[in-house]
């Protein structure tokens, strides 16, 4: 089994920063792509941002120039974090972790969409 266990949420001011952590644990053989989810009272869950194993990333329009995914380079730790700077009220959600990762199981390798519990992002007007 696969576990992701995200931290670092809470209350922020607009324009007021967070950074956001997600360690992965388990059985994991590899992870390929993680990376960030959020869902707004009312909305559909969305992409935050993602980040390869080679170190590519991707990001959502409203986040680009504000926030900034690395990833552990330590590949023994499977961490992922997620810095917001400039946070505005439309930022508040619940934020997701996720990661494609690669697990031995019954003999043979399978991968596994793998998400965290999330944790709470309130940004104040």
């Amino acid at each position: 089994q696969v576990h992701l266990v995200e931290s670092g949420g809470g209350l922020v001011q607009t324009g007021g920063s967070l950074r956001l952590s997600c360690a992965a644990s388990g059985s994991i053989r590899s992870i390929n792509v993680m990376g960030w989810y959020r869902q707004a009272p009312g909305k559909q869950r969305e992409l935050v941002a993602t980040i390869s194993g080679d170190g590519g990333t991707n990001y959502a329009d409203s986040v680009k120039g504000r926030f900034t995914i690395s990833r552990d380079r330590d590949n023994a730790k499977n961490t992922v974090n997620l810095q917001m700077n400039t946070l505005n009220p439309e930022d508040t959600a619940v934020y997701y972790c996720n990661a494609d990762v690669v697990i031995f199981q019954a003999l043979r390798y399978k991968r596994v969409d793998s998400w965290g519990q999330g944790t709470q992002v309130t940004v104040s007007s």
